[in-house]
């Protein structure tokens, strides 16, 4: 039979070598952040300038029955996008939570789950807690402009369910979400 003569050390050093990767897993230099789109009545401020746009590329908002999940995605937007390792709601996220807050006002029979995302950086069980918190974000802000905190549930699927399946720097920006998805009370389409 081989014994080792320090197995404690051993393990010691082994629990420190991985907890040292995990940590090295997580930490990056900053990417260039991927921008929340404002709501689409913010971002119309002016004509468009130069040639017009086809009739097939522009917002397909007549379709979108008032009340709808579709009118929701379309005229509100649906997500918003977090810093890398963050879980405080960005400035450019405001203005597309404050429309959502503003529809949700609207249609008050409306319940909506925020599912909070994360990119493939990182272990399934830190990525599950990030998740949460912005997921929680989302939904203190809701609540902090006037929404009932018992309309809106949270989950986490950390980096479970990415939006982009690419990998790289894009991918891991749109991955960093949080998704407001209706769950009832809305118009059927």
């Amino acid at each position: 039979m081989v014994t080792i003569p320090n197995a404690g050390s051993a393990l010691r050093l082994t629990m420190i070598a991985t907890a040292a990767l995990s940590v090295a897993a997580c930490a990056s230099k900053p990417k260039p952040a991927f921008p929340t789109t404002a709501p689409p009545a913010a971002q119309r401020s002016e004509p468009p300038r130069g040639p017009s746009v086809p009739p097939s590329a522009q917002p397909v908002t007549q379709n979108a029955l008032p009340g709808s999940e579709r009118d929701f995605v379309i005229n509100v937007g649906d997500r918003v996008y977090f810093d890398f390792d963050k879980y405080s709601v960005r400035s450019d996220a405001t203005p597309l939570l404050d429309a959502q807050a503003g529809w949700l006002k609207r249609y008050a029979a409306v319940q909506v789950r925020i599912e909070g995302n994360c990119d493939e950086r990182g272990t399934r069980e830190y990525n599950l807690a990030l998740g949460a918190r912005r997921a929680n974000a989302v939904r203190e802000y809701l609540v902090s402009h006037g929404i009932e905190a018992a309309r809106i549930s949270t989950v986490s699927y950390g980096k479970e369910k990415p939006v982009d399946s690419g990998s790289g720097d894009e991918a891991d920006q749109h991955n960093r979400n949080a998704h407001t998805a209706i769950v009832s009370g809305a118009r059927m389409q």
